[in-house]
């Protein structure tokens, strides 16, 4: 059983209320799965080759030349020839930066691409630099670069490499015990039963459904489960695979976390190809369709966008309302049923090759309908954790009415606490939700504020508010 609590008044977060669970697990079943070598390789050489900054994680090193970052010559000198047709002038380091190269691997390529005369000097710069422009026969090259692919920004990363970064972050190397539950969820008031049936679930990093009557809470429950994996990770801003750049940072879903260091000329002492985000819960509802599971190449650019689950590796993907989606459900279970299971994903490139890619996220459910409606036992076996977010009892109502009341500014005596439940509740046979408290002090506030009227828990404020907000209920 969890109980929420609320931010600021007016604060679109204010939680879906508490929850009380029970739960029924289930053995996987699962039969032994051949280990992929390049897999098993990746989590080694990732460990050996990159030393910690936040006590134990991935860190990008900084390539000291092209072949440590992956790239040929030709793409680079590409991406720059692109780059200033169409930014223009830019210094040499102004280059290395945006591209996130270091100079030292940018600058040969300048000085041989000014050498063709396909660029220029315009100006000196700081610390022995130059300010490069295209010549018109560099301009020319860089529309017929244009054509072909129009990315023009940062360089990206092989596929292997994140690969390799992925099975050094994966959720399945950290081990979640009790005390990473009560951190992640200090700001909800949980039950021990509730702590105790999520955290196996949360410690496998497997999928789980969440389930229950709506308003109880499940959203807010899935979206604190990633809080106990840790604060951040690296991801790279674009991948490289066979000459297809695929955007994987997006910043609609990351949130970018700036690093503050940096050398004497301003470049970082990462690899700048990668931006430490915090790790990630991607929330995707109704209107999830299948198209977005799939990568989306963009015919125009030449350049494609990464899919939802690979943008929520290392993270939490919930999906929400779990049975309301356009598409059905069974498509949808059936796309993932061997993800789910084997922990990797393919998908194919426009030009039709088939790549294999991480699947390494802790996939919640929730939904408003029991998993057995919506599922056949293949795939529930493949999510062994389903646990139930139940209505509130009584004495559970009261203690979230006794804590949201202090956020909205409305005292919640004992005895208007028991006029509510008995009169609106217990005599209708309604049934109490975790929402209601929050949802019902919020309309009294309105009803006092808009009357000039203090804050206060009276009859007439009460009335109103379960008669405007039960009114088609």
């Amino acid at each position: 059983m969890s109980l929420a609590t609320s931010p600021p008044i007016g604060a679109d977060s204010f939680l879906d209320g508490a929850s009380v669970a029970s739960s029924s697990f289930s053995d996987t079943g699962m039969e032994a799965v051949p280990v992929d070598e390049s897999a098993l390789g990746a989590v080694a050489s990732a460990r050996r080759a990159n030393e910690s900054r936040d006590g134990g994680g991935y860190y990008p090193r900084k390539p000291a030349t092209l072949a440590e970052a992956g790239l040929t010559p030709d793409f680079v000198e590409r991406l720059i020839c692109r780059f200033l047709l169409v930014q223009g002038a830019a210094s040499g380091r102004r280059i290395g930066r945006e591209t996130g190269l270091p100079f030292r691997t940018v600058e040969p390529l300048l000085a041989g691409l000014k050498a063709d005369m396909q660029l220029a000097y315009r100006k000196t710069a700081a610390a022995g630099d130059y300010e490069y422009v295209l010549t018109e026969a560099g301009s020319d090259r860089a529309r017929r670069y244009m054509q072909t692919c129009t990315y023009a920004e940062t360089a990206p990363v092989p596929l292997a490499d994140y690969i390799e970064s992925v099975a050094a972050q994966s959720l399945t190397l950290q081990h979640i015990g009790p005390g990473h539950l009560e951190t992640a969820f200090a700001d909800m008031l949980m039950e021990r039963e509730m702590l105790d049936c999520l955290g196996p679930a949360v410690n496998a990093g497997r999928g789980m459904f969440l389930y229950g009557a709506p308003g109880n809470g499940k959203t807010s429950i899935a979206e604190r489960v990633v809080r106990c994996y840790g604060s951040h990770l690296w991801i790279p801003r674009t991948i490289i695979v066979d000459g297809i750049c695929i955007r994987l940072f997006d910043p609609v879903l990351h949130e970018e976390i700036a690093s503050e260091d940096s050398s004497m000329l301003g470049e970082p002492l990462e690899d700048a190809r990668w931006v430490r985000i915090r790790r990630p819960t991607v929330v995707v509802g109704g209107e999830l369709t299948m198209e977005q599971l799939e990568m989306r190449h963009d015919r125009v650019s030449n350049v494609s966008e990464a899919p939802l689950q690979l943008k929520s590796n290392c993270g939490v993907l919930l999906i929400d309302d779990f049975g309301r989606q356009s598409m059905p459900a069974a498509e949808l279970l059936n796309r993932w049923i061997v993800p789910l299971e084997k922990r990797y994903d393919f998908q194919k490139l426009p030009t039709g090759k088939k790549i294999q890619v991480p699947f390494d996220q802790l996939v919640v459910f929730a939904t408003n309908l029991a998993p057995r409606e919506l599922v056949d036992e293949a795939f529930l076996r493949r999510l062994p954790y389903k646990i139930e977010v139940s209505d509130p009892t009584r004495e559970q109502f009261f203690r979230i009415c006794d804590l949201v009341g202090p956020t909205v500014g409305i005292r919640t005596p004992r005895d208007r606490v028991e006029t509510l439940v008995s009169r609106y509740f217990e005599s209708a046979g309604r049934p109490m939700r975790c929402c209601h408290p929050r949802d019902l002090l919020l309309q009294m506030r309105s009803y006092c504020s808009y009357h000039g009227l203090p804050f206060e828990f009276s009859d007439e404020a009460m009335d109103f508010a379960v008669k405007n907000y039960f009114a088609v209920m």
